[in-house]
């Protein structure tokens, strides 16, 4: 394929050019069956060999232990906000640690269904930080502790997830990884359950992943509707209703070169090597700035501002021309904003670093 832009939007996000031209050439035709996967009946053989094929990948490449449930949901991270308390709060409280919008707003939306507490909150640092754990004012009882392990706005990551029981708490945690999903390993042994919207690391926007413990299965309060009641969608393989197949499929493909490209932990390395070019150059500047205590620094969405922030239109449109695409910052905060997850290569990083020092030279 001829070279394209490097894409860092925060999503829907770049996906591996390799996926996106065996999608291309199975688009008509999957495997001679003389149907596109958008076509397929989900409950024909051939839809759910591609459904039980990129569920078998995905518990092989996040290690996902068998007393959990892999479920493939739609609706989106957002609306995990509202199907997690419906389903685990049992209309008591429910405990979140607020590091940044993301977590804000999962918060918001229990409310409608359960008594959430703040638990600890990154606000006062402007969301720069995260709150140490053993200063959280966890509730006796609660049903669970929700946060969002990396906070796509703000580039706050959580590195090393709390270990609850250490802190003398039973409840289980509830992480959102949607923006870190297949990064990094996860520790099961710290988490009762795991959702995210696919279109940051996983595929297009469409399907959510939800991996959850068994135990915390056939708790969902009356009002839960069929479709988001964890447990009948476990009972049906995720195909109470129909599924969004063919974002399922992208998911599948994208597991698939995940395994070709060495599994989690090799992308867990590259990733690391790429945050710290990026941070590094950032850091040794004085005309960028990047806010984020080290300690807390995503290694997904890296936020940073020019020093003058009179000359950002410039340094947007100077990116656009050398092809380094959707680096403006979200609105809420501003600035500037690299998203440079799996599917970003550390060329594209590279690229973006040599930009950086250029635009600076120009603009000196």
């Amino acid at each position: 394929m001829t070279q394209r832009p490097y894409n860092f939007s925060a999503g829907p996000a770049a996906m591996p050019e390799a996926v996106l031209a065996q999608a291309a050439a199975e688009m008509l035709d999957w495997h001679g069956c003389g149907m596109g996967v958008m076509e397929m009946s989900h409950r024909g053989k051939e839809f759910i060999s591609i459904y039980e094929q990129a569920e078998a990948d995905l518990r092989e490449l996040l290690a996902v232990p068998p007393e959990f449930k892999i479920l493939f949901m739609q609706g989106g991270g957002l609306a995990e906000n509202a199907i997690v308390p419906l389903n685990l709060s049992r209309g008591g409280t429910v405990d979140f640690v607020v590091s940044g919008s993301w977590s804000q707003k999962s918060a918001k939306e229990a409310q409608r269904y359960a008594t959430a507490n703040i638990a600890a909150s990154g606000q006062a640092s402007g969301f720069t930080a995260l709150p140490a754990p053993a200063s959280w004012q966890l509730s006796a009882g609660a049903q669970y502790l929700h946060l969002c392990s990396n906070e796509t706005i703000h580039g706050i990551e959580f590195h090393e997830l709390p270990d609850l029981k250490a802190l003398g708490c039973d409840a289980p945690l509830v992480i959102d990884f949607s923006s870190h999903v297949l990064s990094r390993p996860v520790d099961w042994s710290r988490v009762g359950l795991a959702f995210g919207g696919a279109q940051k690391n996983v595929g297009p926007a469409g399907v959510t992943l939800v991996i959850v413990r068994e135990d915390l299965l056939g708790h969902a309060l009356p009002a839960c509707p069929s479709a988001f009641d964890y447990q009948t969608v476990a009972d049906n393989q995720s195909m109470f209703n129909t599924p969004p197949t063919y974002a399922i499929y992208m998911a599948g493909l994208t597991f698939q070169w995940l395994k070709q490209q060495g599994g989690v932990a090799a992308m867990e390395r590259c990733n690391i090597a790429k945050a710290e070019l990026l941070y590094g150059y950032l850091d040794r500047s004085a005309f960028y700035v990047n806010k984020v205590d080290p300690a807390a620094r995503s290694r997904m969405n890296v936020p940073f501002f020019l020093r003058d922030e009179s000359r950002n239109q410039a340094f947007l449109d100077g990116a656009k021309a050398r092809g380094l695409l959707q680096l403006k910052g979200h609105k809420s905060v501003g600035g500037m904003r690299a998203s440079i997850y799996n599917a970003m290569p550390i060329e594209g990083v590279q690229a973006l670093v040599d930009y950086l020092k250029d635009f600076e030279k120009e603009q000196a």
